[in-house]
């Protein structure tokens, strides 16, 4: 007994000690990154670089994480292994939607916290739904749902000016992690892009009617 103590002793001094080796060993987790919307409607509405202001969404507490979600079951959420997203979802999210606006050159997007000229206009989102789902009992790939819920606020007064809700399904080819993120890509751009322009059109609608 007292030799085999040794030798496990002696294995960890030479290795640098047992938990530096646990630590080196432990395989770090896959990082996930999604994409903005880059090509929108030629016919979107030039609003002159007004400034709209981009807050920080909010979610449920599952989804206010960096792990990457998924539904067994319709009443049981769970997380991929071995895997998360880069940054907090919501963060995440805010990022994408202020690069997607400002991609289309019509209005200069901010976070809460940017600089720049005063906002006419501040966007909600909550993010209601961004989960791969599974059926019940089979090995079929997932459909993932993407919902976010938007207010748009006109300032200084944040008076709610409009709401809306987009949603969209995408099928992942396979069951591989990397198909069902490229079906969550694919399915929060479609979702972004009708954000994007359902809020320009409707600032636009509105500082007519103003």
């Amino acid at each position: 007994m007292r030799a085999a103590l040794a030798a496990i002793l002696l294995l960890c001094v030479t290795l640098g000690g047992c938990a530096a080796v646990s630590l080196v060993t432990r395989q770090p987790p896959e990082l996930y990154a999604l994409t903005p919307k880059t090509t929108f409607p030629a016919d979107l509405p030039d609003l002159d670089r007004a400034v709209l202001r981009i807050e920080t969404p909010t979610a449920a507490a599952g989804l206010n994480t960096t792990r990457i979600a998924l539904k067994p079951t319709p009443t049981r959420l769970q997380y991929y292994a071995g895997a998360t997203w880069i940054e907090v979802l919501p963060l995440m999210v805010q990022n994408l939607v202020i690069e997607s606006f400002e991609s289309t050159g019509s209005v200069e997007a901010l976070g809460p916290s940017g600089t720049g000229g005063q906002a006419a206009w501040a966007l909600r989102i909550y993010i209601r739904e961004f989960q791969a789902e599974y059926e019940d009992d089979t090995d079929a790939p997932p459909l993932v749902r993407a919902r976010l819920q938007a207010r748009l606020l006109r300032m200084p007064r944040r008076e709610e000016a409009a709401f809306a809700n987009f949603a969209t399904e995408e099928p992942a080819a396979s069951t591989r992690l990397d198909d069902v993120v490229l079906a969550m890509d694919a399915a929060l751009g479609a979702t972004m892009r009708d954000l994007v322009e359902w809020t320009l059109r409707r600032i636009a609608d509105l500082e007519r009617a103003a």
